[in-house]
């Protein structure tokens, strides 16, 4: 069993300026916790109880969030808001939390091998910090690739969901075989293809598992025109090499929400505001007046 995860938070955010100017695109709302408190929720939920996050600069907030905060404790434990110190115990979450900075932008592969010494010999879960899988993050997706990771002797696992061909363009996308047991050999990765260049029409999800092989293959990356490490790159290179990569495919209730601009944010938001237990049927009603005006 992997306990171990990586999760890379260093970007700028810049598609969603200027709601990110001051604070991470990690830490915006969706519904009533910030993104990045359903990754967490996520990976501990599928058995993970240590999390690396990769920062950068004016990323605090996310140290502050999960750590302990006594005086906002006692002014809830004094007002007898217990619903609402439950809603902030990440103690009860039973994940130790860990942070690291990257220190210049240099690519999703260079942030995956700031957690190098984290990880050491082990194999370890990467998970975005701005993609949630499932409504609320009710995804079993990550155990599930463990268990093939560990059952195959992969060397990567990347979980992948269907997009529609015109959207390809958006997304690292996969070349797959099948092999004779069911599972996806991943050949061939292309990052951001055209739409009829695309090999598949199956996209990176967000979501992977690495044996320490990886970061031997990051360091022999060599940076894009932007100067930066591909994580893509690295993972072609295992493939190159016939180590065994292999795909997952999320399942129709695992969605992912990729919260990378603000078309999509709003969507997010919307749709998990819908879903909330508390506030979503009275959210609807109101969602619906506001359409019928438009109208």
């Amino acid at each position: 069993m992997i306990h171990s995860a990586i999760v890379p938070v260093a970007g700028h955010g810049t598609r969603l300026l200027p709601a990110t100017k001051s604070q991470p695109k990690e830490m915006l709302a969706v519904a009533r916790k910030p993104i990045v408190q359903y990754v967490v929720e996520e990976l501990v939920a599928n058995g993970i109880s240590q999390v690396l996050f990769v920062t950068g600069r004016n990323k605090s907030s996310i140290e502050n969030h999960f750590d302990s905060d006594p005086e906002l404790t006692s002014v809830l434990k004094a007002g007898n808001k217990s619903d609402l110190l439950a809603e902030i115990d990440f103690d009860e979450l039973e994940a130790h939390f860990f942070y690291t900075r990257q220190r210049f932008q240099l690519g999703l592969g260079d942030a995956v091998a700031c957690g190098e010494n984290f990880a050491g010999e082990q194999p370890v879960v990467v998970a975005l910090g701005d993609s949630i899988l499932g409504i609320n993050a009710q995804s079993k997706a990550i155990s599930r690739m463990v268990q093939l990771f560990e059952e195959k002797r992969a060397s990567c696992v990347i979980a992948v969901e269907e997009v529609p061909h015109d959207q390809v363009r958006h997304y690292g996308v996969v070349d797959v075989t099948e092999n004779s047991d069911g599972s996806l050999r991943i050949t061939r990765l292309v990052e951001k293809p055209k739409p009829e260049e695309a090999p598949s029409n199956l996209a990176i999800a967000g979501r992977y598992v690495f044996s320490p092989l990886i970061f031997d293959m990051i360091r022999r990356v060599r940076p894009d025109k932007r100067s930066e490490i591909q994580l893509t790159d690295a993972i072609q290179m295992l493939c190159e090499e016939g180590k065994r990569v292999l795909a997952l495919k999320l399942r129709p209730d695992e969605k992912r929400y990729d919260i990378g601009n603000f078309p999509s944010y709003f969507e997010t938001f919307v749709e998990f505001a819908l879903a909330d237990p508390l506030y979503g049927a009275e959210f609807r009603h109101t969602l619906e007046r506001m359409l019928a005006k438009v109208e």
